[in-house]
C-alpha cells in the first residue's frame, strides 16, 4: 500500500482558508466610494432597520464599542416600535479619515401628531469599515 502526502494538500486548504478571510475582511477596505456616500448608505439601511422594527438587524449597524455596551436584546428593548415613520440621511460630512457626522430628518410619531426632527450621529472607521457610535 503506497502511503499518502496529505502536507501538500493541508498547506493548499490553509492557504484557501486564509485567502477567503482576506477577502471577506477586505470587501469594505476595497469599497471605491468616498467615506461620505458609504456613511450615507449604511446610515439609511440602519434607520431602514429601525423604521421597520428590524432591531436585529440595525444592531449589527453599532460600532464595536457600542456592541461592547449593550447586548442585543437590553438594546432592543429601549427602543420604541413604530416610533420612527420615515428617516431620510440627507449627507455625510467625514472632516477626519476615521470620523463622520451623519444628518439625518427623522419622521416620528407622539402623542397623536406626526414631526419632523433633524438628527446628527457619528459614524467611526473600525476594522475597514464604518459603524454608528451609539450615545
Amino acid at each position: 500500500m503506497k502511503a499518502i502526502d496529505l502536507r501538500g494538500a493541508r498547506k493548499h486548504s490553509l492557504a484557501i482558508v486564509a485567502g477567503a478571510a482576506l477577502a471577506l475582511a477586505g470587501c469594505a477596505a476595497l469599497d471605491p466610494r468616498p467615506s461620505h456616500e458609504i456613511v450615507v448608505a449604511r446610515a439609511q439601511a440602519r434607520w431602514d432597520a429601525m423604521v421597520k422594527g428590524d432591531f436585529k438587524t440595525a444592531y449589527g449597524f453599532l460600532s464595536p464599542g457600542s456592541r461592547s455596551v449593550y447586548t442585543p436584546e437590553g438594546w432592543a428593548g429601549s427602543l420604541r416600535p413604530g416610533f420612527w415613520k420615515s428617516v431620510v440621511v440627507e449627507k455625510a460630512v467625514c472632516e477626519a479619515p476615521e470620523t463622520c457626522e451623519a444628518f439625518l430628518l427623522v419622521e416620528v410619531e407622539h402623542k397623536g401628531g406626526r414631526y419632523k426632527v433633524p438628527v446628527k450621529e457619528t459614524w467611526i472607521k473600525d476594522s475597514g469599515n464604518w459603524w454608528f457610535v451609539q450615545k
